[in-house]
């Protein structure tokens, strides 16, 4: 029997399996769609429509940085639970997504998905993950840079924080010190010019408002705030922060004539909002 792009898509609408996996259980079932779901749930991967609604805000960021330093990535893929990061299979994945974007250098997330991994698309791989390892896996964000300086990457943790950065020049052992400042101390902005200008605006009035409990004279409130706002650019600019490694320099110091262009620092399940379990609620049910 001819399966039809039809017949496809509402198996996959129905199962939330890969579109490659749907068509192997029409052509193995004889088009029968009501056989192809259970090939799928048979091969384990129409679970993973059961864990789409769960929250996955654990897992792993990984980097890839071609030989050349010229070309590297950041991506976070994440699961539910600790245990299923430190899973080979996961682990594997995460590499592999990484060498494949530096390898495609994919435009944004759906590219990515929509790209293929010999032969599978990448959306089919992370429904297959889900299947297997158990657990909802989610492919989540990436920035990819290319250079004609240095790149360097850093991953501290295991995976809980992720950096990238983009450098013009230097060696290795820069690249990787300025890597690692970055994922310690977290700065907002290479210079005072990258500095997001509503954090800034939300940091002056917050500074004004600490002035006035003081009980500072409305007169030289303004003053005071310009003065402790160079505080502020000092823990959020990258070139004015204290290097963490020599407390006596400066990053700016560091690195002398080579200067960050950009960089990109993921931690880890940032912005997702955690289920918080109730334990005692949890063991009185299972008690029932």
């Amino acid at each position: 029997m001819a399966i039809t792009a039809a017949m496809v898509k509402e198996l996959r609408e129905k199962t939330g399996a890969g579109m490659m996996d749907c068509k192997k259980a029409l052509t193995a079932t004889d088009g029968d769609a009501a056989k192809a779901v259970d090939w799928l749930r048979e091969k384990g991967i129409a679970k993973a429509e059961k864990k789409a609604g769960r929250v996955a805000a654990e897992g792993a960021v990984g980097a890839f940085v071609a030989a050349d330093g010229k070309t590297g990535c950041v991506v976070e893929i994440n699961c539910e639970t600790d245990f299923a990061a430190g899973n080979d299979q996961f682990k594997e994945l995460l590499a592999k997504v990484a060498e494949h974007i530096v390898a495609t250098k994919p435009a944004d997330l759906d590219a990515l998905n929509d790209s293929e991994i010999e032969g599978k698309k990448v959306s089919t791989l992370i429904t297959e993950a889900t299947a297997t390892i158990g657990e909802k896996i989610s492919l989540r964000r990436f920035a990819c840079y290319e250079t004609e300086g240095r790149l360097a990457s850093y991953i501290h943790m295991g995976g809980k924080i992720g950096v990238l950065v983009n450098l013009t020049g230097g060696d290795e052992q820069l690249g990787k010190d300025v890597a690692m400042q970055i994922a310690a101390a977290a700065p907002m902005a290479v210079d005072r010019n990258g500095v997001d200008a509503s954090a800034l605006e939300h940091e002056k009035e917050v500074l004004r408002k600490q002035a006035e409990e003081e009980g500072k004279p409305a007169n030289i409130i303004e003053r005071m705030v310009e003065g402790r706002i160079n505080k502020f650019y000092k823990e959020v600019c990258l070139n004015e922060q204290i290097f963490v490694k020599d407390s006596e320099k400066t990053i700016k110091d560091v690195l002398g004539d080579v200067k960050v262009t950009e960089f990109t620092r993921f931690q880890l399940g940032e912005g997702i909002e955690k289920k918080q379990d109730d334990f005692a609620a949890e063991v009185a049910a299972q008690l029932k």
